[in-house]
Protein backbone atom coordinates (compact mmCIF):
# COMPACT_ATOMS: atom_id res chain seq x y z
CA UNK A 1 0.00 0.00 0.00
CA UNK A 2 2.78 2.41 0.78
CA UNK A 3 3.95 1.61 -2.33
CA UNK A 4 1.07 2.79 -4.24
CA UNK A 5 0.50 6.05 -1.87
CA UNK A 6 4.44 6.71 -3.20
CA UNK A 7 3.19 6.68 -6.81
CA UNK A 8 0.09 8.43 -6.50
CA UNK A 9 1.74 11.33 -4.87
CA UNK A 10 4.52 10.87 -6.96
CA UNK A 11 1.80 11.65 -9.92
CA UNK A 12 0.12 14.41 -8.33
CA UNK A 13 3.00 16.50 -8.41
CA UNK A 14 3.92 15.37 -11.53
CA UNK A 15 0.62 16.48 -12.65
CA UNK A 16 0.36 20.19 -10.87
CA UNK A 17 3.90 20.63 -12.89
CA UNK A 18 1.99 19.66 -15.71
CA UNK A 19 -0.53 22.32 -15.07
CA UNK A 20 1.65 25.24 -14.49
CA UNK A 21 3.36 24.89 -17.53
CA UNK A 22 0.09 24.46 -19.44
CA UNK A 23 -0.93 27.64 -18.07
CA UNK A 24 1.00 29.70 -20.26
CA UNK A 25 0.36 27.92 -23.33
CA UNK A 26 -2.37 28.68 -26.02
CA UNK A 27 -5.91 27.28 -24.82
CA UNK A 28 -7.44 24.04 -25.86
CA UNK A 29 -9.86 21.57 -24.39
CA UNK A 30 -7.65 19.05 -22.47
CA UNK A 31 -8.67 15.28 -23.37
CA UNK A 32 -9.36 14.80 -19.15
CA UNK A 33 -9.96 17.58 -17.62
CA UNK A 34 -9.73 16.79 -14.28
CA UNK A 35 -8.13 13.31 -12.24
CA UNK A 36 -10.59 10.78 -11.86
CA UNK A 37 -10.42 7.67 -9.44
CA UNK A 38 -12.76 4.30 -9.93
CA UNK A 39 -12.83 2.47 -6.62
CA UNK A 40 -14.19 -1.15 -8.02
CA UNK A 41 -15.14 -3.90 -5.59
CA UNK A 42 -16.66 -8.00 -7.11
CA UNK A 43 -17.63 -10.90 -4.89
CA UNK A 44 -17.75 -14.16 -7.19
CA UNK A 45 -18.60 -17.91 -6.10
CA UNK A 46 -19.25 -20.97 -7.94
CA UNK A 47 -19.97 -24.66 -7.34
CA UNK A 48 -19.70 -27.57 -9.57
CA UNK A 49 -18.69 -31.60 -9.97
CA UNK A 50 -15.37 -31.53 -12.28
CA UNK A 51 -12.63 -30.17 -10.36
CA UNK A 52 -9.62 -31.03 -13.03
CA UNK A 53 -7.46 -31.26 -9.53
CA UNK A 54 -8.70 -33.92 -9.01
CA UNK A 55 -8.73 -35.67 -12.84
CA UNK A 56 -11.93 -33.67 -13.64
CA UNK A 57 -14.21 -34.88 -11.02
CA UNK A 58 -14.80 -33.30 -7.64
CA UNK A 59 -16.16 -30.05 -5.83
CA UNK A 60 -15.43 -26.76 -7.54
CA UNK A 61 -15.97 -24.75 -4.89
CA UNK A 62 -14.56 -21.22 -5.03
CA UNK A 63 -14.98 -17.84 -3.81
CA UNK A 64 -13.28 -14.81 -4.93
CA UNK A 65 -13.63 -11.03 -3.17
CA UNK A 66 -11.22 -8.76 -5.24
CA UNK A 67 -10.92 -4.71 -5.46
CA UNK A 68 -9.09 -2.32 -7.78
CA UNK A 69 -8.25 1.30 -7.79
CA UNK A 70 -7.85 2.96 -11.23
CA UNK A 71 -6.26 6.37 -11.04
CA UNK A 72 -6.27 8.77 -14.43
CA UNK A 73 -4.29 11.73 -14.27
CA UNK A 74 -4.37 14.35 -17.19
CA UNK A 75 -0.31 14.62 -17.61
CA UNK A 76 -0.55 17.72 -19.82
CA UNK A 77 -3.79 18.96 -22.12
CA UNK A 78 -3.08 15.78 -24.47
CA UNK A 79 -1.88 13.18 -22.31
CA UNK A 80 -3.26 10.39 -19.82
CA UNK A 81 -1.83 8.50 -17.08
CA UNK A 82 -3.42 5.92 -15.96
CA UNK A 83 -3.04 3.35 -13.04
CA UNK A 84 -4.72 0.22 -12.09
CA UNK A 85 -3.82 -1.49 -9.23
CA UNK A 86 -5.90 -4.38 -7.92
CA UNK A 87 -6.13 -7.17 -5.06
CA UNK A 88 -7.77 -10.35 -5.59
CA UNK A 89 -8.28 -13.06 -2.48
CA UNK A 90 -9.66 -16.48 -2.98
CA UNK A 91 -10.56 -19.81 -1.58
CA UNK A 92 -11.14 -22.94 -3.49
CA UNK A 93 -11.94 -26.42 -2.81
CA UNK A 94 -10.16 -27.72 -5.56
CA UNK A 95 -6.71 -26.05 -5.69
CA UNK A 96 -7.11 -27.43 -1.78
CA UNK A 97 -6.69 -31.11 -2.87
CA UNK A 98 -3.47 -30.42 -4.17
CA UNK A 99 -2.85 -31.79 -0.98
CA UNK A 100 -6.03 -33.80 -0.26
CA UNK A 101 -4.81 -35.65 2.93
CA UNK A 102 -5.85 -34.16 6.35
CA UNK A 103 -2.91 -35.42 8.50
CA UNK A 104 0.96 -36.25 7.84
CA UNK A 105 2.95 -34.74 5.58
CA UNK A 106 2.15 -31.96 3.33
CA UNK A 107 2.51 -31.31 -0.64
CA UNK A 108 6.25 -29.47 -1.04
CA UNK A 109 7.74 -31.34 2.70
CA UNK A 110 10.66 -32.65 2.85
CA UNK A 111 11.68 -34.46 5.82
CA UNK A 112 9.10 -37.33 7.26
CA UNK A 113 9.63 -36.28 10.93
CA UNK A 114 6.64 -34.99 11.34
CA UNK A 115 3.99 -37.69 11.48
CA UNK A 116 0.72 -37.67 13.29
CA UNK A 117 0.36 -41.40 13.96
CA UNK A 118 -2.85 -41.91 12.15
CA UNK A 119 -3.98 -42.40 8.63
CA UNK A 120 -4.36 -39.39 6.33
CA UNK A 121 -7.51 -39.54 4.16
CA UNK A 122 -9.21 -36.90 1.87
CA UNK A 123 -11.76 -36.49 -0.43
CA UNK A 124 -11.98 -34.90 -4.07
CA UNK A 125 -15.51 -33.56 -2.68
CA UNK A 126 -14.56 -31.76 0.33
CA UNK A 127 -12.14 -28.52 0.39
CA UNK A 128 -8.54 -29.94 2.46
CA UNK A 129 -7.03 -27.83 4.88
CA UNK A 130 -3.82 -27.51 2.53
CA UNK A 131 -2.10 -24.16 2.00
CA UNK A 132 -3.07 -24.10 -1.58
CA UNK A 133 -6.55 -23.66 -0.43
CA UNK A 134 -6.49 -19.96 -0.49
CA UNK A 135 -4.46 -17.21 -2.10
CA UNK A 136 -3.81 -14.22 -3.25
CA UNK A 137 -2.94 -12.23 -6.87
CA UNK A 138 -1.78 -8.72 -6.70
CA UNK A 139 -1.53 -6.70 -10.24
CA UNK A 140 -0.99 -3.26 -11.34
CA UNK A 141 -1.22 -2.06 -14.77
CA UNK A 142 0.25 1.52 -15.99
CA UNK A 143 -1.10 2.68 -18.83
CA UNK A 144 0.03 6.76 -20.56
CA UNK A 145 -2.00 7.98 -23.61
CA UNK A 146 -1.36 10.80 -25.66
CA UNK A 147 -3.89 13.08 -28.20
CA UNK A 148 -2.61 14.71 -31.41
CA UNK A 149 -3.85 18.23 -31.40
CA UNK A 150 -7.04 17.84 -33.27
CA UNK A 151 -7.87 14.89 -31.54
CA UNK A 152 -7.72 12.51 -34.05
CA UNK A 153 -4.63 10.31 -33.16
CA UNK A 154 -3.91 8.70 -30.08
CA UNK A 155 -1.33 6.48 -29.29
CA UNK A 156 -0.57 4.61 -25.66
CA UNK A 157 2.05 2.88 -23.99
CA UNK A 158 1.38 0.27 -20.75
CA UNK A 159 3.27 -2.07 -18.67
CA UNK A 160 1.67 -4.62 -16.55
CA UNK A 161 2.78 -7.01 -13.58
CA UNK A 162 0.87 -9.66 -11.24
CA UNK A 163 1.52 -12.16 -8.80
CA UNK A 164 0.44 -14.46 -7.00
CA UNK A 165 1.57 -18.03 -4.69
CA UNK A 166 2.60 -19.65 -8.13
CA UNK A 167 2.47 -17.48 -10.76
CA UNK A 168 4.03 -14.35 -11.82
CA UNK A 169 3.29 -12.40 -15.09
CA UNK A 170 5.36 -9.12 -16.74
CA UNK A 171 3.54 -7.62 -19.76
CA UNK A 172 4.39 -4.74 -22.08
CA UNK A 173 2.12 -3.36 -24.96
CA UNK A 174 0.65 -0.34 -27.24
CA UNK A 175 -1.31 0.81 -29.62
CA UNK A 176 -2.65 3.79 -32.12
CA UNK A 177 -5.57 4.70 -32.83
CA UNK A 178 -6.55 7.16 -35.81
CA UNK A 179 -10.14 9.34 -36.12
CA UNK A 180 -12.03 10.01 -39.95
CA UNK A 181 -14.41 11.51 -41.23
CA UNK A 182 -15.28 14.12 -38.33
CA UNK A 183 -14.68 11.52 -36.18
CA UNK A 184 -17.64 9.10 -37.41
CA UNK A 185 -14.78 6.22 -38.10
CA UNK A 186 -12.44 4.86 -36.13
CA UNK A 187 -9.49 2.26 -36.83
CA UNK A 188 -7.21 1.39 -33.65
CA UNK A 189 -4.65 -1.31 -33.75
CA UNK A 190 -2.87 -2.68 -30.32
CA UNK A 191 0.05 -5.15 -29.79
CA UNK A 192 0.79 -6.98 -26.16
CA UNK A 193 2.77 -9.58 -25.08
CA UNK A 194 3.21 -10.79 -21.46
CA UNK A 195 6.34 -12.72 -20.47
CA UNK A 196 5.25 -15.27 -17.75
CA UNK A 197 6.81 -17.97 -15.11
CA UNK A 198 4.73 -20.76 -13.44
CA UNK A 199 6.83 -22.09 -9.83
CA UNK A 200 4.92 -25.49 -10.49
CA UNK A 201 3.34 -27.15 -7.45
CA UNK A 202 2.80 -30.78 -8.10
CA UNK A 203 0.15 -33.24 -6.56
CA UNK A 204 1.86 -34.84 -3.20
CA UNK A 205 1.79 -38.36 -4.82
CA UNK A 206 3.76 -36.96 -7.64
CA UNK A 207 6.09 -34.61 -6.34
CA UNK A 208 7.23 -37.60 -3.89
CA UNK A 209 7.93 -39.41 -6.61
CA UNK A 210 9.73 -36.81 -8.19
CA UNK A 211 11.72 -36.41 -5.50
CA UNK A 212 12.60 -40.02 -4.41
CA UNK A 213 12.02 -41.62 -7.71
CA UNK A 214 11.21 -45.29 -7.53
CA UNK A 215 12.01 -45.64 -3.61
CA UNK A 216 8.93 -43.00 -2.96
CA UNK A 217 6.50 -45.14 -1.34
CA UNK A 218 9.57 -45.85 1.59
CA UNK A 219 10.37 -41.99 2.00
CA UNK A 220 8.89 -38.85 3.05
CA UNK A 221 5.09 -38.29 2.89
CA UNK A 222 4.44 -42.07 1.92
CA UNK A 223 6.88 -43.44 4.82
CA UNK A 224 4.39 -45.20 6.96
CA UNK A 225 1.67 -44.35 5.04
CA UNK A 226 -0.58 -47.33 3.75
CA UNK A 227 -1.74 -47.34 -0.06
CA UNK A 228 -4.68 -49.76 -1.12
CA UNK A 229 -5.90 -50.96 -4.35
CA UNK A 230 -9.52 -50.85 -5.72
CA UNK A 231 -10.76 -53.63 -3.55
CA UNK A 232 -9.28 -52.14 -0.22
CA UNK A 233 -6.14 -54.34 0.11
CA UNK A 234 -2.95 -53.08 0.94
CA UNK A 235 -0.54 -52.85 -2.31
CA UNK A 236 2.85 -51.01 -2.73
CA UNK A 237 2.54 -51.52 -6.95
CA UNK A 238 1.24 -47.86 -7.27
CA UNK A 239 4.06 -46.58 -9.75
CA UNK A 240 3.14 -43.19 -11.50
CA UNK A 241 6.27 -44.10 -13.72
CA UNK A 242 3.84 -41.96 -16.80
CA UNK A 243 4.90 -39.01 -14.72
CA UNK A 244 7.90 -36.75 -15.97
CA UNK A 245 9.62 -33.52 -14.43
CA UNK A 246 8.65 -30.15 -15.87
CA UNK A 247 11.76 -29.14 -17.47
CA UNK A 248 9.94 -25.27 -19.16
CA UNK A 249 8.31 -23.13 -16.60
CA UNK A 250 7.45 -20.13 -19.21
CA UNK A 251 4.32 -19.06 -20.99
CA UNK A 252 4.55 -16.17 -23.38
CA UNK A 253 1.69 -14.75 -25.11
CA UNK A 254 1.63 -11.98 -27.68
CA UNK A 255 -1.61 -10.66 -28.72
CA UNK A 256 -2.17 -8.47 -31.82
CA UNK A 257 -5.70 -6.26 -31.97
CA UNK A 258 -7.39 -4.93 -34.71
CA UNK A 259 -10.85 -2.97 -34.35
CA UNK A 260 -12.98 -0.72 -36.41
CA UNK A 261 -15.63 1.51 -35.08
CA UNK A 262 -17.94 3.10 -37.74
CA UNK A 263 -21.23 5.78 -36.89
CA UNK A 264 -23.55 4.83 -39.18
CA UNK A 265 -26.50 7.02 -38.50
CA UNK A 266 -27.41 9.28 -35.66
CA UNK A 267 -28.89 6.16 -33.88
CA UNK A 268 -26.81 3.11 -35.15
CA UNK A 269 -23.27 2.20 -34.59
CA UNK A 270 -21.26 -0.60 -35.45
CA UNK A 271 -17.93 -2.13 -34.36
CA UNK A 272 -15.63 -4.57 -36.05
CA UNK A 273 -12.64 -6.70 -34.42
CA UNK A 274 -10.60 -9.79 -34.42
CA UNK A 275 -7.84 -10.73 -32.41
CA UNK A 276 -4.44 -12.46 -33.15
CA UNK A 277 -3.16 -14.40 -30.37
CA UNK A 278 -0.33 -17.01 -30.17
CA UNK A 279 1.22 -18.53 -26.80
CA UNK A 280 4.45 -20.27 -25.90
CA UNK A 281 5.51 -22.75 -22.69
CA UNK A 282 4.41 -24.32 -20.24
CA UNK A 283 0.58 -24.08 -21.66
CA UNK A 284 -1.17 -26.75 -18.97
CA UNK A 285 -1.28 -26.42 -15.26
CA UNK A 286 1.15 -28.65 -13.44
CA UNK A 287 -0.96 -29.56 -10.33
CA UNK A 288 -4.61 -31.25 -12.52
CA UNK A 289 -4.53 -34.62 -12.16
CA UNK A 290 -4.71 -37.34 -14.70
CA UNK A 291 -6.24 -41.17 -14.34
CA UNK A 292 -5.79 -43.27 -17.41
CA UNK A 293 -8.16 -46.18 -17.99
CA UNK A 294 -5.68 -48.68 -18.64
CA UNK A 295 -3.67 -48.27 -15.12
CA UNK A 296 -4.87 -49.67 -11.91
CA UNK A 297 -6.37 -47.55 -9.46
CA UNK A 298 -4.56 -47.06 -5.96
CA UNK A 299 -6.15 -44.74 -2.61
CA UNK A 300 -5.11 -43.37 0.56
CA UNK A 301 -7.94 -42.59 2.79
CA UNK A 302 -11.02 -45.07 4.33
CA UNK A 303 -11.76 -48.12 1.67
CA UNK A 304 -15.27 -48.34 2.83
CA UNK A 305 -15.29 -45.35 0.42
CA UNK A 306 -13.74 -46.28 -2.58
CA UNK A 307 -16.85 -48.01 -4.23
CA UNK A 308 -18.70 -44.61 -4.04
CA UNK A 309 -16.01 -42.61 -5.10
CA UNK A 310 -16.92 -40.95 -7.54
CA UNK A 311 -19.90 -39.42 -5.42
CA UNK A 312 -20.44 -36.84 -2.83
CA UNK A 313 -21.13 -39.78 -0.06
CA UNK A 314 -17.13 -40.29 -0.24
CA UNK A 315 -16.16 -38.26 2.36
CA UNK A 316 -12.76 -40.23 3.02
CA UNK A 317 -10.78 -41.64 0.17
CA UNK A 318 -8.40 -39.98 -2.03
CA UNK A 319 -7.16 -41.71 -5.52
CA UNK A 320 -3.73 -41.41 -6.49
CA UNK A 321 -3.03 -39.71 -9.95
CA UNK A 322 -0.94 -41.15 -12.72
CA UNK A 323 0.17 -37.82 -14.50
CA UNK A 324 -0.72 -34.30 -14.56
CA UNK A 325 -2.06 -32.70 -17.26
CA UNK A 326 -0.03 -32.40 -20.70
CA UNK A 327 -0.54 -30.21 -23.62
CA UNK A 328 1.07 -28.91 -26.55
CA UNK A 329 3.30 -25.88 -25.97
CA UNK A 330 2.09 -23.69 -28.72
CA UNK A 331 -1.75 -22.56 -29.10
CA UNK A 332 -3.04 -20.11 -32.21
CA UNK A 333 -5.99 -18.56 -31.48
CA UNK A 334 -9.02 -16.41 -33.17
CA UNK A 335 -11.44 -14.25 -32.24
CA UNK A 336 -13.46 -12.34 -34.81
CA UNK A 337 -16.38 -10.36 -33.46
CA UNK A 338 -18.79 -7.87 -34.08
CA UNK A 339 -20.82 -5.26 -32.08
CA UNK A 340 -23.99 -3.07 -32.74
CA UNK A 341 -25.14 -0.10 -30.59
CA UNK A 342 -28.95 1.10 -31.42
CA UNK A 343 -30.10 4.79 -29.87
CA UNK A 344 -34.29 3.43 -29.78
CA UNK A 345 -35.08 6.88 -27.83
CA UNK A 346 -34.38 8.63 -24.76
CA UNK A 347 -35.82 5.60 -22.73
CA UNK A 348 -34.55 2.77 -24.04
CA UNK A 349 -30.69 1.60 -25.83
CA UNK A 350 -29.87 -1.67 -27.73
CA UNK A 351 -26.26 -3.15 -27.06
CA UNK A 352 -25.70 -6.24 -28.78
CA UNK A 353 -22.59 -7.91 -29.12
CA UNK A 354 -21.30 -11.50 -31.11
CA UNK A 355 -18.04 -13.19 -31.11
CA UNK A 356 -16.56 -16.08 -33.08
CA UNK A 357 -13.64 -18.11 -31.46
CA UNK A 358 -11.18 -20.54 -32.56
CA UNK A 359 -8.08 -22.21 -31.94
CA UNK A 360 -5.66 -25.14 -33.18
CA UNK A 361 -6.66 -27.29 -30.30
CA UNK A 362 -9.73 -28.23 -32.01
CA UNK A 363 -12.08 -25.44 -29.71
CA UNK A 364 -14.55 -23.11 -31.97
CA UNK A 365 -16.92 -21.08 -29.55
CA UNK A 366 -19.83 -18.75 -30.23
CA UNK A 367 -20.31 -15.86 -27.80
CA UNK A 368 -23.95 -13.85 -28.52
CA UNK A 369 -24.70 -11.24 -25.44
CA UNK A 370 -27.63 -8.24 -25.56
CA UNK A 371 -27.58 -5.36 -23.25
CA UNK A 372 -30.73 -2.80 -22.68
CA UNK A 373 -30.09 0.20 -20.94
CA UNK A 374 -33.28 1.98 -19.45
CA UNK A 375 -32.94 5.45 -18.68
CA UNK A 376 -35.38 6.28 -15.60
CA UNK A 377 -34.64 10.05 -15.05
CA UNK A 378 -31.24 11.84 -15.71
CA UNK A 379 -29.59 10.27 -12.58
CA UNK A 380 -30.79 6.44 -12.68
CA UNK A 381 -30.33 3.93 -15.31
CA UNK A 382 -31.01 -0.04 -15.15
CA UNK A 383 -29.78 -2.20 -18.07
CA UNK A 384 -30.77 -5.81 -17.72
CA UNK A 385 -28.45 -8.27 -20.25
CA UNK A 386 -28.23 -11.97 -20.77
CA UNK A 387 -25.24 -13.71 -22.49
CA UNK A 388 -25.15 -17.02 -24.72
CA UNK A 389 -21.64 -18.87 -25.49
CA UNK A 390 -21.40 -22.40 -26.37
CA UNK A 391 -18.19 -24.41 -27.50
CA UNK A 392 -16.53 -27.49 -28.64
CA UNK A 393 -14.36 -29.81 -26.94
CA UNK A 394 -10.63 -29.44 -27.46
CA UNK A 395 -9.00 -32.69 -29.07
CA UNK A 396 -6.94 -33.31 -26.30
CA UNK A 397 -10.17 -33.10 -23.42
CA UNK A 398 -11.62 -36.68 -22.29
CA UNK A 399 -13.31 -37.05 -19.18
CA UNK A 400 -12.29 -38.36 -15.36
CA UNK A 401 -10.48 -41.72 -16.13
CA UNK A 402 -11.27 -41.85 -20.17
CA UNK A 403 -7.77 -41.15 -21.20
CA UNK A 404 -5.34 -43.80 -22.20
CA UNK A 405 -1.27 -43.55 -21.46
CA UNK A 406 -0.13 -43.95 -24.56
CA UNK A 407 -1.57 -40.43 -25.61
CA UNK A 408 0.92 -37.79 -26.08
CA UNK A 409 -1.58 -35.15 -24.56
CA UNK A 410 -4.38 -35.03 -22.62
CA UNK A 411 -7.07 -33.02 -20.14
CA UNK A 412 -9.76 -33.78 -18.10
CA UNK A 413 -10.13 -29.85 -17.25
CA UNK A 414 -13.91 -29.12 -18.16
CA UNK A 415 -13.10 -25.48 -19.55
CA UNK A 416 -11.76 -27.02 -22.36
CA UNK A 417 -14.96 -30.02 -23.01
CA UNK A 418 -17.93 -29.30 -24.90
CA UNK A 419 -20.51 -27.30 -22.95
CA UNK A 420 -22.72 -24.25 -23.36
CA UNK A 421 -23.71 -22.01 -20.94
CA UNK A 422 -26.22 -18.85 -19.77
CA UNK A 423 -25.48 -15.47 -17.46
CA UNK A 424 -28.30 -13.57 -16.79
CA UNK A 425 -27.79 -10.00 -15.30
CA UNK A 426 -28.99 -6.73 -14.53
CA UNK A 427 -27.28 -3.70 -13.44
CA UNK A 428 -28.14 0.18 -12.76
CA UNK A 429 -26.13 3.73 -12.81
CA UNK A 430 -26.66 6.31 -10.64
CA UNK A 431 -25.06 9.76 -12.02
CA UNK A 432 -24.41 12.63 -10.30
CA UNK A 433 -24.44 14.77 -12.65
CA UNK A 434 -23.33 17.97 -10.50
CA UNK A 435 -21.13 15.61 -8.53
CA UNK A 436 -22.85 17.06 -5.21
CA UNK A 437 -21.63 13.75 -3.32
CA UNK A 438 -17.80 15.00 -1.92
CA UNK A 439 -15.18 13.32 -0.40
CA UNK A 440 -12.56 15.72 0.90
CA UNK A 441 -11.42 17.37 -3.12
CA UNK A 442 -13.07 14.73 -5.04
CA UNK A 443 -17.05 14.68 -6.22
CA UNK A 444 -18.99 11.34 -6.86
CA UNK A 445 -19.57 11.06 -10.73
CA UNK A 446 -21.31 8.06 -10.59
CA UNK A 447 -22.16 4.62 -8.73
CA UNK A 448 -22.43 1.09 -10.69
CA UNK A 449 -23.97 -1.76 -9.44
CA UNK A 450 -24.09 -5.03 -11.44
CA UNK A 451 -25.68 -8.64 -10.91
CA UNK A 452 -25.19 -12.10 -13.04
CA UNK A 453 -25.88 -15.42 -12.58
CA UNK A 454 -23.96 -18.00 -15.02
CA UNK A 455 -25.05 -21.36 -15.47
CA UNK A 456 -23.03 -23.81 -17.90
CA UNK A 457 -24.22 -27.28 -19.39
CA UNK A 458 -21.72 -29.21 -17.33
CA UNK A 459 -23.41 -28.38 -14.02
CA UNK A 460 -20.94 -25.44 -12.95
CA UNK A 461 -23.00 -22.23 -11.91
CA UNK A 462 -21.81 -18.86 -10.59
CA UNK A 463 -22.67 -15.62 -9.09
CA UNK A 464 -21.06 -12.42 -9.22
CA UNK A 465 -21.40 -9.14 -7.61
CA UNK A 466 -19.72 -6.08 -8.34
CA UNK A 467 -20.03 -2.19 -7.06
CA UNK A 468 -17.85 0.74 -8.63
CA UNK A 469 -17.91 4.26 -7.73
CA UNK A 470 -16.23 6.89 -9.77
CA UNK A 471 -14.85 10.32 -8.11
CA UNK A 472 -13.40 13.46 -9.78
CA UNK A 473 -11.48 15.83 -8.72
CA UNK A 474 -11.92 19.42 -8.47
CA UNK A 475 -10.35 21.53 -10.85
Amino acid sequence: MKKYLFIFALLSAYQSFAQQKDSTATFKKRVLEATEVDFLISYYKQDGVHSAVSGGMGSEKLTDLASNIVVSMPMSADAILTVDAGLSAYTSASSSNINPFNSSGASGGDDDDDKAGTEPYGTPWLASSGASAQDALASVVINYSHSSDDRNFIWNADVAFSNEYDYTSIGFGGGVAKLFNQKNTELSLKANVYLDQWRPILPTELHEYDKYGSSFLNNGYFSGVTVYDQNGLASNAYLPSQFKDIQSVNRNSYSLSFSFSQILTKKLQLSLFFDVLQQEGLLSTPYHRIYFADKANYYIGQTQYIPVYETTENVGVYRLADDIERLPKSRFKLPIGVRLNYYINETFKLRTYYRYYTDNWGISAHTANIEVPIKLNDNFTVYPMYRYYTQTESKYFAPFETHVSTEKYYTSDYDLSTFSANQYGIGATYVDIFTKARIWKFGLKNIDFRYNHYDRSDTLSADIVSLAFKFVMDK
